[in-house]
């Protein structure tokens, strides 16, 4: 009877976890082999290389890591990039100014001698991907600690990197696959001299902002224009008036044929994190204590961002970014959270880890592999569960926070080597050169008034909600000083420390001694922290390891459990493939939501005296002359945005939404609010991805810019 009940237990398990064809972030490299087939079914016309190959041009060399979080995709044969407004809003922002705000006005570039230089942006190509984990697991043996573990991945970690890269240009790293079970060296080509070449106001491409953020409808044209430049050889170069616009080795033709209901479609990108394979710990924590601490924190510095940005276009300008890319998570953690109690996500993970302890049991070979993993998980998430509000509160209030604590503590290093009598004098003075580089970049969007009431409320919380015994000595001191003034104590560090101006830290620089550095009381609090922080790592550093063993052995138990199911890993910033279909959704009892937008949404959200919802003049003379040209659908009419049932998360802003025959349909730029607990569990009936169209893309461009140049550039086909 017993088997019985435990057949049942197994069969129940793969109904739950059961990956649909919508569902997953598949490794290119193997879609021939698990993915190939079905996507044929779906609609898909190219071969699985066509898709992904290392020896001939295929989808993967159109598509790019566009900065440090995003994806990006080349649209023609000299070098023009398309990616997303939002991901392109930081390097818009850093070349705006308030006599030439770009970020509000937009830009086009009518030639390439017009186009701006992005310092610091880069673009990095996928040269190829391949199977490393006998290489990495070298050494490696089950008796070993993760500590003694860890370090033998990592040294033969360096040793594959260093042998990928000998006598090239590339970059490379190895990355881990299914909490560490499997392991993948990706070679890069980073590109350099990245320019912009055209992006949309600010009223279009962020039209909506946070009001409809992760919102269903959206009337967002969210996408910007970049272009990668090259030397003479084509190759990677550093800035220079002389390089020439990047030859890809594939870029993406556009389709204007336009999208229905049930078109296959799939998105190529670089997914950034999920946590698929999270317990029933780990998502109670997050429904508890982690999300709600994240949203309260955030919600206090936007709070104070904003009404510093309202009182100066100028001070508008220096936050805008951060603002953004503060508020966007904020709101995340919220849905998030919301889902997760909806969808009951913690009970459902806990019927899988029943199943799997029943599965455990049957067998003794699976009770010695695989029969401490849940256990370690728990006995971890005990532990960390006692810091976990520290820890958040130390990365959310203090980490980011107000940026005087952080920016002083980069003169770390300065004030050891000051304060070492055997330091190397040619060291101090690099360190002193590497200093004064970073001041201007600092000072230029900062705003000493913000950070002030920044560093006063963040460390008011800090004070009031975390325990005692987890605080710093200092905090406390400060606390009993100030008789819990923090505004008057925040007032007193910004009049006394030197790294509140550019001049004062120029003036240190100029005569840098050790006690001016230690003695600087943003300095001292940072450092508080610091140590702080080392004792926290300290106390949670066994649990972090049972953690991640716990996990590792967890996932390949799941995977040994269902050797008929094909799994995916989590994300982790690296090219993926998910696929899928145009559809629409019911979001809730009597409510359906259509797969498409159009113009008539924006004109009906119009609010002049709202900047979220203004609409440009001649966005509303092109809708009035219903001027779409060659872009309209088949009933006369703009489509804005669409709806797709594909698997994606951060990261996968930017990426391209590509039909059956391999051509640019859309960019994803977001989720659905319903589905914010997808990062944790995949809900087939509610995921869905928002994508702008490309149509709507390419009438902004047309029509709207008047930047035909670009459009010359493209090769559009249109067959329907």
């Amino acid at each position: 009877m017993k088997r019985i009940v435990i057949v049942f237990f197994v069969f129940i398990t793969l109904l739950r976890v059961g990956a649909r064809a919508d569902e997953g972030m598949w490794i290119p490299m193997f879609i021939d082999r698990l993915n190939h087939a079905d996507m044929q079914k779906m609609g898909l016309k190219l071969t699985a290389e066509e898709i992904y190959s290392v020896n001939q041009s295929s989808l993967k060399d159109a598509i790019v890591i566009f900065g440090r979080g995003c994806t990006g995709e080349m649209i023609s044969d000299k070098g023009l990039l398309l990616t997303n407004h939002h991901c392109g809003y930081g390097s818009i922002q850093s070349v705006s100014s308030v006599e030439n705000d770009i970020l509000t006005n937009g830009f086009w570039a009518a030639s390439f001698d017009e186009e701006i230089p992005i310092p610091g942006l880069t673009v990095q190509f996928l040269i190829s991907m391949a199977d490393v984990t006998n290489e990495m697991l070298k050494g490696v043996t089950p008796e070993m600690t993760e500590t003694e573990r860890g370090k033998v991945l990592n040294e033969n970690r360096k040793a594959i990197v260093a042998e990928a890269t000998k006598e090239t240009h590339f970059n490379a790293l190895v990355k881990d696959y299914f909490e560490g079970n499997e392991f993948y060296l990706l070679v890069y080509e980073t590109f350099k001299d990245i320019r912009l070449a055209g992006t949309p106001p600010e009223v279009i491409g962020k039209f909506g902002a946070d009001t409809d953020n992760w919102m269903w409808p959206r009337h967002t044209g969210d996408f910007s224009l970049f272009r990668v430049y090259a030397g003479p050889d084509n190759k990677p170069a550093d800035y220079s008036i002389s390089n020439k616009p990047f030859t890809p080795r594939h870029f993406l033709p556009i389709s204007i044929d336009g999208v229905k209901k049930g078109d296959f479609s799939m998105i190529l990108g670089n997914p950034g994190s999920t946590d698929r394979y999270l317990t029933s710990w780990g998502v109670t924590l997050a429904i508890n204590e982690t999300n709600p601490s994240i949203v309260k924190i955030r919600e206090e510095k936007l709070r104070i961002m904003d009404e510093g940005m309202e009182a100066s276009d100028k001070v508008r300008l220096q936050y805008a970014s951060k603002y953004a890319g503060t508020s966007n998570y904020w709101k995340y953690f919220i849905g998030q959270t919301k889902g997760l109690k909806r969808l009951n996500v913690a009970e459902k993970k806990k019927r899988i880890e029943e199943d799997f302890t029943a599965w455990v049991e049957t067998n003794p070979n699976w009770m010695t592999a695989y029969g401490q993993a849940l256990p370690l998980i728990a006995g971890a998430y005990e532990t960390i569960g006692k810091y976990n509000l520290q820890r958040w509160y130390l990365t959310e209030a203090v980490m980011r926070g107000s940026e005087l604590p952080g920016y002083a503590n980069r003169f770390n290093r300065l004030a050891e080597l000051l304060g070492d009598k055997k330091a190397d004098k040619e060291e101090i003075s690099k360190e002193i050169e590497q200093l004064k580089k970073g001041i201007d970049d600092h000072f230029k969007n900062y705003d000493a008034g913000i950070d002030q009431q920044l560093l006063a409320s963040m460390m008011r919380m800090f004070y009031q909600d975390v325990a005692a015994d987890q605080q710093p000595e200092l905090l406390r001191q400060i606390a009993d000083k100030y008789k819990g003034d923090f505004d008057v104590w925040a007032s007193q560090v910004f009049a006394k420390s030197t790294f509140t101006n550019p001049e004062n830290v120029k003036a240190l620089l100029n005569k840098p001694k050790a006690k001016t550095i230690v003695k600087d009381p943003a300095f001292e609090l940072i450092r508080a922290f610091a140590t702080m922080s080392a004792e926290l790592q300290k106390l949670t550093a066994t649990a972090n390891s049972d953690l991640q063993k716990g996990n590792r052995l967890f996932v390949a138990g799941l995977r040994a459990m269902q050797p008929n199911k094909v799994f995916y890993p989590n994300a982790n910033f690296s090219l993926r493939l998910t696929y899928g279909s145009v559809q629409d959704y019911y979001p809730g009892d009597a409510v359906h939501y259509d797969y498409v937008t159009t113009m008539d949404g924006i004109m009906d959200k119009e609010d002049p005296q709202v900047e979220e919802f203004m609409v440009p003049e001649k966005l509303k003379e092109i809708h009035r002359n219903k001027d779409y040209g060659p872009y309209a659908d088949a009933n006369g009419r703009m489509v804005v945005n669409f709806l797709t049932d594909h698997d994606i998360t951060g990261g996968n802003s930017g990426s391209p939404v590509i039909d059956g025959n391999g051509r640019l349909i859309g960019l994803a730029f977001d989720g659905n609010w319903e589905a914010m607990s997808g990062d944790i569990a995949f809900e087939p009936a509610l995921q869905r991805t928002i994508s702008v169209d490309i149509r709507y893309v390419l009438l902004i461009i047309d029509k709207f810019a008047n930047a035909q140049n670009l459009i010359h550039e493209m090769v559009i086909i249109k067959e329907n």
